[in-house]
């Protein structure tokens, strides 16, 4: 799995637990590998990648050692999940300042809308090879 893209999330936000969980469920090829931000692992992927700073708090993807946030990294990961879901990419298309624009409002509001966790997602046994450490 050393080719594996890394999705790195808020890990007391419940909307981005979900979305982890959403992906996990819908990517049986493991594509992907989880990490919660706020950890030192997320550091460690970061090191030395050139991304946006500062990184945006809710969902950052690591791909081929580059490195997507916002919108961007939402419609990439839905590209390489089962489908229907890479359809969703067709809205790459739309002017990225409009979709990061959306996502920024969803991002903003979502401990509002979804809630919080008191501490980050802990994986069950059989999903703690999916998650960096």
């Amino acid at each position: 799995m050393a080719s594996a893209s890394v999705i790195l999330f808020d890990g007391v936000c419940n909307l981005c637990n979900g979305f982890v969980q959403f992906v996990i469920v819908r990517d049986p090829a493991q594509r992907f590998r989880f990490g919660a931000l706020q950890s030192a692992s997320a550091g460690r992927v970061l090191n030395g990648r050139e991304a946006q700073r500062p990184l945006p708090d809710s969902i950052v993807l690591v791909e081929d050692s580059r490195v997507f946030t916002q919108s961007t990294a939402a419609l990439r990961i839905a590209r390489r999940l089962r489908f229907p879901w890479p359809l969703a990419y067709v809205f790459i298309a739309v002017p990225r300042p409009f979709r990061d624009w959306i996502y920024r409002i969803v991002a903003r509001h979502r401990y509002a809308w979804f809630g919080r966790r008191e501490q980050c997602m802990v994986p069950t046994p059989q999903l703690r090879s999916r998650f960096i450490e």
